[in-house]
């Protein structure tokens, strides 16, 4: 299931972007989204994540 990023949690760091092997974040809105038809669920950007604004599906 792929991971989603909340967006009120989301502070726009980008550290998650940077941790993505299969670069299916990107940033829109000041937020970053997660494309879930790239998203292979592997956890990389929820670890990632200094706000905690990222979880499974």
């Amino acid at each position: 299931m792929a991971y989603k990023i909340t967006a009120e949690e989301c502070v726009n760091c980008g550290a998650c972007e940077t941790e993505c092997p299969v670069s299916a974040i990107s940033e829109k809105d000041d937020v970053r989204i997660i494309d879930s038809a790239k998203c292979t669920s592997c956890g990389s950007c929820a670890e990632a994540c200094p706000a905690g604004a990222i979880a499974a599906g």
